[in-house]
């Protein structure tokens, strides 16, 4: 929420935007300074547009909310720090949060939906599904091809890959913390350790 605002206001200048959570099980009014609305609430508040980015972890939900505001008319947007480091050629798909300390480098394909936590960084010539979730401290390296749906946990390292070759994470893959992948990871494994391995 605070990058969000901080985008808006440079935007659209303070107060040129109206900015609030969307949650249908909150009992507050309020959280972080901010007012929160239920979605049918938020879709009959007035506004000349309205757009979302979806926070959510789970990416399957995440998918299946951003399929609703498509069906209801509402735009996405993305979300991304102003300390975060867009290098050459990176195209990045609606719906995204690049969080502070982030370095998309050069010749990189995101799909939509795509979160990036707190220092994780996508080298050069990857490409990078729909709705894949990067935590906290992620380091993908070069030539690497991550399918949609894939989780890498906390401080995960991939290895670079090949031009002719690139390291695989496959469909709705898990990596988990700490893990030091070399080797592709089948598509709905969950892999941990290092070297990772799938857990059994």
């Amino acid at each position: 929420m605070p990058v969000a605002r901080q985008m808006l206001e440079s935007r659209y200048g303070p107060g040129g935007f109206t900015l609030v959570f969307i949650d249908d099980d909150c009992d507050a009014d309020e959280l972080n300074c901010q007012p929160v609305l239920a979605y049918e609430v938020f879709l009959g508040f007035e506004a000349s547009s309205r757009a979302v980015c979806i926070a959510i972890a789970d990416s399957r939900t995440r998918q299946r909310l951003a399929e609703r505001c498509v069906a209801d008319g509402v735009e996405s947007f993305t979300v991304t720090a102003p300390n975060a480091v867009i290098m050459d050629d990176v195209r990045i798909g609606d719906g995204a949060i690049i969080a502070p300390f982030v370095t998309l480098t050069s010749n990189i394909r995101i799909g939509r939906g795509f979160h990036a936590n707190l220092y994780s960084y996508v080298e050069h010539d990857c490409v990078i599904g729909d709705f894949v979730t990067f935590a906290p401290s992620v380091h993908c390296n070069g030539n690497v091809v991550i399918e949609d749906h894939a989780y890498l946990g906390s401080g995960c390292v991939l290895r670079q890959g090949q031009p002719d070759r690139p390291l695989v994470i496959g469909r709705g893959a898990v990596v988990g913390m700490g893990a030091v992948v070399t080797k592709d990871v089948p598509p709905g494994a969950t892999v941990a350790g290092n070297p990772a391995r799938p857990l059994d």
